[in-house]
């Protein structure tokens, strides 16, 4: 008599395993999640798929920690490199939503092919095959280190699971985490998904890798699939595209190993992704003669680097009871509090208008630094009277019509002199952290005016010589 194979209940969304069914998975409490499964293919052979061969942990002194764990491989792509911190830390999962088509495969491709690491690169896609792998990576002229690169079509886990035993990869790139499924578990379940990123996240840390995953995004711009997905991983980075087209701004929303402030700026054409180091005048319109009224240039900060962009801004007398704001690469709720200030402290009556803003190129605008160049933008198209050309501005608008002081007010000043701006328009004083003895701004390169005011009727004082009596 042939005797009866041995099951065991395993929960789909922790992995724990128990001999009989239960409602409840007594290790993390979700319902209905334990399903029948041959004790052989549950316990498995390989790391990704059962953990009773492990050895028990051990602590250890962290005096006795090598630093050397917490090094950082280069990718290759510099902008990549800003975003990310500094590089690609071992044993990390990062995970890079987009919309479809903006290019995360080809980051993914071209970062194979870029990464500074001796380590072979295993590049697993669900939704490509490998001709088309390889035939994008003829047209972006990716002939360094591609030998390196071992290409798995397939979403099954216990297949990878096979393919990661025996490469033993040094960079996993995963293409997307929505195909990714397993044999012993109902398919294109949100369970499923967390099962599988999380048993792949399991295995680089075991192994001293690091791993890549792309993700889908909804049509409200976040990343499908279940919430925990971003908790589960280090870093989340967005992708997402300008007005243009061509311009592609890589964004960090969580990074445990890093800053969220850094942008990375690429430009997409025939030979893929191009990295954007020299965003001076990326964002800059190029205009002969004055300024149409409502134009401001800002100085802002992304990160580590300076930008000068141009805020656009556009009144029009509401046409209903209620003005409205139409605002989407500058915080709605900002230009609500800066034009409430300029009503307060201006007597410049907003409250009937719709106030649209905008962003020359595209780009989206999280920092402080750009509200004083709003409120000059917005006073600028209320009045009908333009702004100087020649005049950069940057500072922070409190609702007492106060202008802050902001961080690298220096770095501002020497970027808009370096692109020919002879004016700057700023706070009075830096952040206290970095005030220097006497208490007075940096000093600016020569040639250039720098302007300073502590509330916004000096600064629009300085810029009209005296401020014109709205309409």
């Amino acid at each position: 008599m042939k005797k009866q194979k041995a099951l065991i209940y395993k929960c789909s969304a922790c992995g724990h395993e128990e001999v009989k069914w239960l409602g409840r998975c007594p290790e993390c409490g979700e319902w209905n999640t334990l399903i029948e499964t041959a004790a052989g293919a549950a316990s498995g052979h390989g790391a990704l798929s059962g953990r009773a061969n492990r050895s028990l942990p051990k602590s250890l002194p962290l005096s006795a920690v090598d630093p050397q764990e917490g090094s950082r491989i280069s990718s290759g792509i510099a902008e990549l490199d800003r975003v990310l911190g500094g590089g690609i830390m071992k044993r990390s999962a990062v995970l890079v939503g987009g919309e479809p088509g903006i290019g995360k495969s080809t980051l993914l491709l071209q970062t194979a092919a870029a990464v500074k690491t001796k380590g072979r690169i295993l590049y697993i896609s669900g939704e490509e095959s490998a001709g088309q792998i390889r035939l994008r990576a003829d047209r972006l002229g990716l002939k360094n280190n591609i030998d390196r690169i071992e290409i798995l079509c397939a979403g099954c886990l216990e297949e990878i699971e096979t393919i990661l035993n025996a490469a033993n990869p040094m960079l996993v790139m995963v293409d997307s985490a929505q195909t990714l499924y397993s044999a012993n578990m109902a398919p294109g379940t949100i369970n499923q998904m967390k099962f599988c990123t999380f048993e792949l996240i399991s295995w680089v840390k075991e192994h001293d890798a690091a791993l890549f995953l792309t993700a889908h995004v909804t049509k409200e711009g976040f990343i499908a699939g279940p919430k925990t997905l971003e908790h589960m991983v280090d870093t989340v980075l967005y992708f997402e595209q300008n007005n243009a087209e061509e311009c592609r701004f890589l964004r960090a929303a969580k990074n445990r190993f890093g800053s969220v402030d850094e942008i990375g700026i690429f430009t997409m054409s025939e030979q893929g992704l191009t990295p954007v180091e020299d965003t001076d005048r990326l964002f800059l319109v190029r205009r002969e003669g004055e300024l149409p009224p409502g134009v401001a240039t800002a100085a802002v900060l992304e990160g580590s680097r300076t930008i000068l962009t141009e805020i656009q801004a556009l009144t029009i007398p509401a046409k209903g009871a209620v003005s409205r704001v139409f605002s989407d690469k500058v915080d709605s709720g900002r230009v609500s509090r800066v034009s409430a200030s300029l009503e307060k402290h201006l007597g410049l009556r907003l409250s009937d208008q719709d106030l649209y803003v905008n962003v020359a190129g595209g780009i989206r605008i999280t920092e402080v630094g750009v509200e004083l160049a709003l409120a000059c933008a917005l006073y600028s198209a209320r009045t009908g009277l333009p702004l100087p050309a020649d005049l950069v501005i940057a500072g922070e608008l409190s609702l007492t019509g106060e202008i802050r002081p902001v961080r690298r007010l220096d770095s501002r000043i020497k970027t808009a002199a370096n692109l020919g701006f002879s004016s700057f328009l700023g706070p009075a004083s830096e952040p206290q952290s970095r005030q220097k003895a006497e208490n007075s701004p940096p000093a600016p390169p020569q040639g250039t005016n720098l302007m300073t005011a502590g509330n916004i009727k000096s600064a629009i004082k300085l810029i009209y010589s005296e401020a014109p009596k709205p309409e």
